[in-house]
């Protein structure tokens, strides 16, 4: 076998193991969106995860403060929803596996690939529209003509 054929083998290994490696982070690119929209508006992210989760300010606060981004906050509480675990299993399991990706988490807390729950996660958070504005409901919402 030549250099050049040895060389060649490795980078194919390599492209494929990255192409795969992208497709599956691509998978849960909304997230970088909600990074975004929450340091954009800080509290206003506070309040749609208040809302959506039900849950108050000191909780907020533990999740933010065990997270490396706001949207891993919404994630934490959102598989620990979908998987029914205890919040502190989710954070634990979210320490160990975060380097593995979105995927191999939620497969960890019982989520499968491929199921309704899984597929809710990769289209995106449900704190906001597509226009960026809270999904949470509005004064008038739902009343014609208002």
């Amino acid at each position: 076998m030549t250099f050049g054929k040895m060389l060649f083998i490795p980078l194919v290994v390599l492209l494929l193991i990255s192409s795969v490696t992208m497709v599956k982070a691509a998978d849960f690119d909304w997230i970088n969106n909600l990074n975004i929209r929450a340091a954009a508006d800080s509290s206003g992210f506070r309040a749609s995860l208040a809302t959506r989760f039900k849950i108050g300010d000191v909780q907020i606060d533990a999740v933010l403060r065990q997270v490396d981004r706001p949207g891993d906050a919404y994630m934490v509480l959102r598989l620990g929803e979908m998987s029914r675990q205890p919040l502190n299993i989710v954070i634990d399991k979210y320490r160990s596996e975060k380097n593995r990706g979105w995927g191999v988490l939620a497969k960890s807390l019982g989520i499968k690939p491929g199921s309704n729950e899984f597929h809710a996660l990769k289209r995106g958070n449900d704190l906001y529209d597509d226009k960026g504005k809270s999904k949470g409901k509005g004064k008038h919402k739902g009343k014609k003509g208002k």
